[in-house]
């Protein structure tokens, strides 16, 4: 085997083959932070859901390794799904919801504090989103009912602009 000198695709395309300057949400763009605070109002069945944050329209890339938030769904055996809406791309393509996308099962069955991404490992947790109007991100328990009082709180980072 012989040393080798490897370069990210940003890198070989900002300064090695010089094709053109990167993108905000690849560079020099800022993290934003959506704050939420979600308490469920009443019982609700299995497949109820939050709508945390609505992310702004535009090429925004979602750092959900980096966020968190603390659940406490109280019951037993329970599981988070996070994804998002439908939604409508930059250049007029729909793209249908994925209520999973982001994370699929976590399990919440005792409360604390949880980071997301589980479903993005193969993008290092990120995701980007190019709309036109923005994208709305959810949180459902996909598999048991959430009682009155249980609450999802903690904030989701984003690059933009």
């Amino acid at each position: 085997m012989a040393v080798t000198t490897q370069y990210s695709t940003e890198y070989n395309q900002a300064y090695v083959a010089a094709s053109g300057n990167l993108e905000t949400n690849e560079m020099r763009g800022r993290v934003r932070v959506a704050y939420f605070t979600a308490a469920q109002d009443g019982a609700g069945d299995a497949g109820s859901s939050f709508a945390l944050v609505k992310l702004p329209p535009g090429k925004v890339r979602l750092l959900a390794a980096m966020s968190k938030a603390y659940v406490n769904w109280t019951t037993g055996s329970a599981t988070l799904d996070m994804g998002w809406d439908a939604y409508v791309e930059q250049d007029g393509t729909a793209v249908i919801a994925d209520p999973n996308g982001i994370d699929d099962g976590i399990d919440v069955d005792a409360a604390g504090y949880q980071t997301f991404g589980s479903a993005l490992v193969a993008t290092g947790g990120t995701k980007v989103f190019n709309s036109r109007d923005g994208v709305v991100i959810r949180a459902t328990s996909a598999d048991t009912a959430i009682v009155s009082g249980d609450d999802l709180v903690g904030a989701l980072l984003y690059v933009v602009d």
